[in-house]
């Protein structure tokens, strides 16, 4: 038996969440169980992505003490064709310009089929399914911002595969250049790169150092947090006023910090609509939950993706 037709007899699923700076991989068992998880640092560029990838797959296979045959559904930041497998744009990986044909250069690496997705679209699959609803949106507060768009069950994906690029609307022209050329960025706010320059730490994550440092009084500390958590809500306004989604599910790298993250951003969402009844009336803030702490929303998504 070839390894594609080995894949499509094993009906687990693997996923792989390439971020940028760390990869998670799951397997996935046919009733959703996540049965291994591996994480690592990302490789900065397309070899490292690649290097990265084919290193994950491998543990993977070792953790479950056996060759994995299964699909593979990966999901990256950056604009991807899906049906090409290409990917471009993808800044927070160091990946840039032309087109990247990373599905069939990760087939041919890993042996196996692979699917390619935008992470975040990947991930708004798995948070459908944590919500029970098919009106959503998926916020990502990692390395980035961006959000995945569920609309009637369907991702929206774009034109462009740009749909949901929230990071990169612009809010302050006199604020931080962005790293996609913009000046000003929702990203230069409320991301975890941002978040980093705002709070450095020498140890730990900075999201975390930050709120703690907030919680006990830090006056500094509780301005960048509000400076952050503005940010974070001034994308949910523009999600809800654009989508106007049935639920908002606030994900990534700095959701880790948990509850009191999605207290401050309801907070801050309820602040700005106190001077617009009509922004008050959508109860936008009554809409945002959070995916539970430590769970691999983006690589279980991926590997939803590979099971379609």
């Amino acid at each position: 038996m070839d390894a594609v037709s080995a894949a499509r007899a094993d009906a687990r699923t693997i996923g792989l969440d390439i971020g940028g700076t760390k990869t998670d991989g799951v397997v996935v068992g046919a009733d959703g169980a996540v049965l291994a998880q591996v994480r690592s640092s990302t490789g900065s560029g397309a070899e490292g992505v690649l290097a990265t990838a084919e290193q994950v797959f491998a543990e993977l296979g070792r953790e479950l003490g056996e060759p994995l045959r299964c699909p593979v559904g990966v999901g990256v930041p950056g604009l991807v064709d899906v049906g090409r497998g290409m990917l471009r744009h993808a800044v927070n990986l160091g990946v840039d310009g032309d087109d990247l044909p990373l599905r069939d250069l990760l087939q041919q690496r890993l042996g196996v089929p692979v699917v390619l997705e935008n992470d975040v679209n990947a991930a708004a699959l798995a948070a459908c399914a944590l919500v029970a609803a098919d009106d959503v949106v998926y916020l990502s507060v990692g390395t980035g911002l961006a959000a995945g768009l569920v609309v009637d069950g369907r991702l929206r994906r774009g034109e462009h595969g740009a749909a949901g690029e929230i990071g990169h609307l612009p809010v302050d022209p006199a604020g931080a250049a962005c790293g996609c050329g913009q000046t000003g960025c929702l990203e230069t706010v409320a991301s975890g790169r941002a978040l980093a320059r705002a709070w450095p730490t020498p140890d730990g994550p900075p999201a975390a150092a930050l709120f703690a440092a907030a919680a006990g009084g830090d006056v500094h500390a509780v301005e960048v947090r509000d400076h952050f958590c503005w940010g974070v809500a001034s994308a949910v306004r523009a999600l809800g006023l654009a989508i106007d989604p049935q639920c908002i599910v606030l994900g990534g790298g700095v959701s880790e910090v948990g509850e009191p993250l999605r207290v401050e951003v309801v907070r801050q969402l309820r602040a700005l609509g106190e001077g617009s009844p009509f922004l008050a009336s959508l109860g936008l803030a009554d809409r945002v939950s959070m995916v539970p702490q430590h769970y691999p929303v983006a690589a279980v998504g991926a590997a939803l993706v590979a099971a379609r």
